[in-house]
């Protein structure tokens, strides 16, 4: 328990952004590294870091997008049981409300390599908070240093 309350925050309670499900992986290595994937040019939030994932289609499971979106993006095959729920991230930008899953995954099949014009780069778990983030995935690498250092 905590001594301190949480400061008060406004409610919002009728909010017409509409809310999109995103799915992200957290891919880490022998070497406890993270793969992160750079936005290319033409995108929203070009040239900031991200954890690979993508949409949720609609009436399709977390696992089931993820893998989807890590052979679109990557050319890896993951099976939904080296999937492992983390955390989530919940996050309002102006024109949207992002909620995301994050999964950790230790096992895949295949090398990642870019299939959708991003860069890629595997980093040290200790030096993710190096790189330029969505503002939704920053809390996300907080939570991974507290748990995978």
């Amino acid at each position: 328990m905590y001594d301190e309350p949480c400061p008060p925050r406004p409610v919002v309670i009728d909010d017409d952004r509409p809310v999109v499900w995103v799915v992200a992986a957290a891919l880490v290595d022998r070497e406890r590294r993270v793969l992160l994937s750079r936005r290319p040019e033409g995108k929203a939030m070009a040239g900031l870091w991200e954890f690979p994932g993508g949409k949720m289609e609609p009436g399709e499971i977390p696992e089931a997008a993820l893998r989807r979106e890590l052979f679109e993006e990557l050319g890896l095959d993951v099976c939904l049981s080296c999937m492992l729920p983390f955390a989530f991230a919940s996050h309002s930008y102006e024109d949207f409300h992002l909620v995301m899953p994050l999964f950790v995954i230790r096992r895949w099949d295949g090398v990642p390599r870019p299939r959708e014009g991003q860069e890629l780069r595997w980093v040290p778990i200790g030096r993710l908070q190096d790189y330029s983030l969505p503002p939704a995935d920053e809390p996300l690498v907080v939570q991974l240093q507290d748990r995978l250092l």
